[in-house]
């Protein structure tokens, strides 16, 4: 692989993690934390949105983010014919 296609792949890579990750951080900082309060007034299976989202969500949301993120890895290897197949 070229050294300019290797930085290309670095680069969305990367791009990648950032953007998963600022998801992630968005949903269990602040869902679960900062807008806790707000959140408290609707309910999910009993119990307030805001602890559910600091208890679980958080979690849920960090696995999905995983199988997202292989999912695009995959892709962007078949692009750059990285891909085990």
């Amino acid at each position: 692989m070229e050294e300019s296609s290797l930085d290309l792949y670095w680069k969305k890579n990367l791009s990648y993690l950032t953007i998963l990750l600022s998801i992630w951080f968005i949903v269990s900082f602040g869902c679960g934390i900062i807008f806790a309060e707000s959140l408290n007034t609707i309910k999910l299976g009993g119990f307030k949105l805001g602890f559910w989202f600091a208890q679980q969500g958080s979690i849920y949301v960090f696995v999905l983010l995983i199988f997202v993120y292989v999912y695009l890895m995959n892709r962007l290897d078949k692009k750059f014919k990285l891909n085990e197949d």
